[in-house]
């Protein structure tokens, strides 16, 4: 029988903390045994391990990149939905299209869960292109990227069950962006999801590869981050926007020390980074 406590002491969890944090970033507070016993107790009891030390110790060696992979899977919040918070997505469409007019439109859309985000800045690029013909460039290009593979693979059909649907897209919007595959899931049409581009990425890993954009969407996943991590990770994503470019963060993060990179762009309501 697994038991959370006699598998995952103090001295225990603290290994697992610190490997985790190593691998992908994620901070986790103290005390926090009954989170990974939660996510983690079904492997654990599937592979035998009788205490996380074991499990790190398999996972420092290296061999097992799948294990590897699933404990990572497990560990990472994938919470979304259409147009979370909304303010972000009027800012797109009320200010920063109209203003990108020189080359084609290239936006990133970090930690992007599975699709929700991206899909919904597809939908508001082809809401701007039908009211404002014209003024974009054609070639809009969505790069989405995730640690999770399992959650990667899930947005890349573009397939969404009714729950899903539900969770912050009106039933206008579900039947114009939306086929319906049968009763109880529906597809993003082919003109939006073309635009998007899924790929694997950790962020405490360079992305430099990537290219450059002229807008960065990195919301509620630098929470995860200690400080130290965060500001690295911003200083990054800052040489990745073209001059000019903007950064969207979740609506309890803020952009602190480094006010010689970014301006606060007040929006009335909501605020946006502009790249200097």
């Amino acid at each position: 029988m697994f038991s959370s406590t006699n598998v995952i002491t103090p001295a225990g969890y603290d290994r697992f903390r610190k490997y985790l944090q190593k691998v992908c970033g994620i901070s986790l507070s103290e005390n926090k045994q009954y989170l990974v016993a939660s996510r983690l107790g079904k492997l654990l009891e599937r592979e035998g391990y009788n205490r996380i030390e074991a499990l790190v110790d398999t996972l420092e060696v290296g061999r097992n990149k799948a294990l590897k992979e699933e404990v990572i899977n497990a560990m990472t919040t994938n919470e979304t939905l259409w147009f979370r918070d909304s303010h972000p997505f009027n800012i797109l469409r009320e200010k920063i299209l109209p203003e990108m007019k020189d080359r084609p439109l290239k936006i990133w859309s970090a930690a992007s869960s599975t699709g929700q985000e991206p899909y919904s800045i597809s939908m508001v690029i082809e809401e701007f292109k039908a009211s404002k013909p014209g003024i974009l460039r054609p070639g809009e290009r969505i790069v989405a990227t995730d640690i999770c593979t399992n959650i990667l693979q899930h947005a890349k059909q573009a397939e969404y069950d009714s729950l899903a649907i539900a969770r912050g897209l009106g039933a206008d919007m579900q039947r114009k962006y939306f086929d319906k595959v049968n009763d109880s899931s529906w597809r993003v049409k082919r003109n939006l999801s073309s635009r998007v581009e899924f790929k694997f990425l950790n962020l405490i890993e360079p992305f430099s590869t990537l290219g450059k954009f002229d807008v960065i969407f990195c919301r509620n996943v630098l929470i995860y981050f200690t400080a130290e991590t965060k500001l690295d990770i911003l200083r990054r994503m800052h040489s990745c926007l073209n001059p000019g470019g903007y950064l969207f963060l979740g609506g309890s993060e803020a952009l602190s020390g480094l006010s010689s990179h970014f301006d606060i762009v007040q929006c009335h309501p909501g605020i946006v980074y502009k790249a200097k």
